[in-house]
C-alpha cells in the first residue's frame, strides 16, 4: 500500500514535471515568435531617419530666417531710398517756392518799372505841352513885336540894338528838346535794359521751374514705384511669415507626434522589458523547481532501488525496516509534495 502511494505520488510528479516542460516549451516559443515578429528588443531602436528629418527642417527654418533677413534688408534699403528721395523732393519744393518767391519779386519789379514807364510818359507829354505852351507863347510874342514893329508910329531911338528874341528863343527852344530827346532816349535805354534784364530772369526763372517741374514729376512717379514696390514687399514678408508659421506649427506637430511614438515605444519597450525580467525569474523558478524534482525523484528511484533490494533478499526484520523507511518517506512526502504543488500552481497560474 505504501509502495502504491509512492508510486502514484510519483507519477503525479512525474506528470507535472512533464507538463511544466510542455509549458515551460510553449513559452519559449512564444517568445521566440515575439523576437521573430519584434526583433531584438536589447539593442535601442535607430532613429536616424528622424534625426535627418530634423536637420532638414532645421536647414529650412535657417533658409527661411535667412531669406526673410534678406527681404527685411530691401526693405529698410528701399524706406532709406524713399526717405531719400522724399528729402529730395522737399529740397526741390523749397527750390520752387524760392523760384517762385524770386518770380513774384521779379513781377514786382516791372509792376514798379511800369508804374515808372507810366510817369515817364506823363512828364514827356507835360513838357511836351509845356513845349507847345512856349512856341504859342513865342509866337503870339513874336506876332505882337511884328505888330508893333508895323505901326504908323516911327520912332527913332538912337541906342544899340536889343537882343534878338527869336534866336534866343530859338536855341532855348533847342536846348530843351536836346535835353528831352536826351532823357527821353536815356529813359528808353534804361527801360529797355530792365526789360531785357527782366526778361532774361524770367525765361531763365522758367526754365527752372520747368526743369523743377520735370524733377518733382520724375520724383514722384520714383515715389509711387517705390510706394508699389514696398506694399509689394510687404505683402511677400507677409505671405512669408504666415507660410513660416504654418510650416513651423505642421513640423512642431509631426515632431511631437513623432515624441509621443517614440515615448509610446519606449514605454513598452520598458513593459516588454520588465514582463521578459518576469518570464526569466519564472523561468530559473521552473528550472529549480526541475531540479529539485529530478533530485527527488533520484531519491525516490533510490528508495525504491533499495526497498526491492530489501523485499527480495531479507525477512521480516529487513520488511519492517523498509517499512519504517517508507513511513519516514511517507512524512516527509506530504511536506515535499505540498510544498511543490505550491510552486507548480505558482508558476502554471
Amino acid at each position: 500500500m505504501t509502495m502504491q502511494n509512492l508510486n502514484d505520488r510519483l507519477a503525479s510528479y512525474l506528470d507535472k514535471v512533464r507538463c511544466l516542460e510542455e509549458e515551460n516549451a510553449e513559452l519559449e516559443c512564444r517568445i521566440r515568435e515575439f523576437y521573430a515578429k519584434q526583433g531584438p528588443l536589447c539593442e535601442p531602436k535607430d532613429y536616424g531617419h528622424y534625426h535627418q528629418q530634423i536637420e532638414d527642417l532645421k536647414n529650412q527654418l535657417i533658409c527661411a530666417s535667412v531669406e526673410n533677413n534678406k527681404l527685411l534688408l530691401c526693405i529698410d534699403n528701399s524706406k532709406l531710398t524713399a526717405d531719400d528721395f522724399r528729402s529730395k523732393y522737399e529740397t526741390e519744393c523749397c527750390l520752387r517756392q524760392n523760384v517762385e518767391a524770386d518770380i513774384n519779386g521779379l513781377h514786382q519789379i516791372l509792376d514798379q518799372l511800369t508804374a515808372c514807364r507810366s510817369d515817364l510818359d506823363i512828364q514827356c507829354e507835360n513838357l511836351q505841352d509845356e513845349l507847345c505852351c512856349l512856341r504859342k507863347n513865342h509866337e503870339e510874342e513874336v506876332t505882337c513885336l511884328k505888330n508893333q514893329a508895323s505901326g504908323d508910329v516911327s520912332v527913332e531911338v538912337n541906342a544899340c540894338p536889343g537882343p534878338d528874341l527869336k534866336k534866343i528863343l530859338e536855341e532855348m527852344r533847342c536846348k530843351y528838346e536836346s535835353m528831352i530827346e536826351g532823357n527821353r532816349k536815356e529813359v528808353e535805354a534804361w527801360y529797355e535794359s530792365k526789360i531785357e534784364e527782366v526778361n532774361r530772369d524770367v525765361c531763365t526763372s522758367s526754365q527752372e521751374i520747368e526743369e523743377s517741374n520735370n524733377k518733382v514729376t520724375e520724383l514722384r512717379r520714383q515715389l509711387q514705384a517705390l510706394e508699389i514696390e514696398y506694399d509689394a514687399q510687404c505683402s511677400l514678408r507677409d505671405t512669408l511669415e504666415a507660410s513660416l508659421g504654418e510650416t513651423e506649427l505642421r513640423y512642431n506637430s509631426h515632431l511631437a507626434e513623432l515624441q509621443d511614438r517614440i515615448s509610446c515605444l519606449e514605454q513598452q519597450l520598458a513593459e516588454l522589458r520588465s514582463e521578459m525580467e518576469c518570464q526569466n525569474h519564472d523561468y530559473t523558478e521552473l528550472l529549480d523547481v526541475k531540479s529539485r524534482l529530478e533530485k527527488e525523484i533520484a531519491t525516490y528511484r533510490g528508495l525504491l532501488e533499495g526497498g526491492q533490494h530489501d523485499i527480495v533478499g531479507g525477512g521480516g526484520v529487513n520488511r519492517s525496516s523498509s517499512t519504517s523507511g517508507a513511513r519516514s518517506s511517507e512524512a516527509r512526502t506530504p511536506h515535499t509534495y505540498v510544498t511543490h504543488s505550491c510552486h507548480a500552481a505558482h508558476l502554471h497560474h
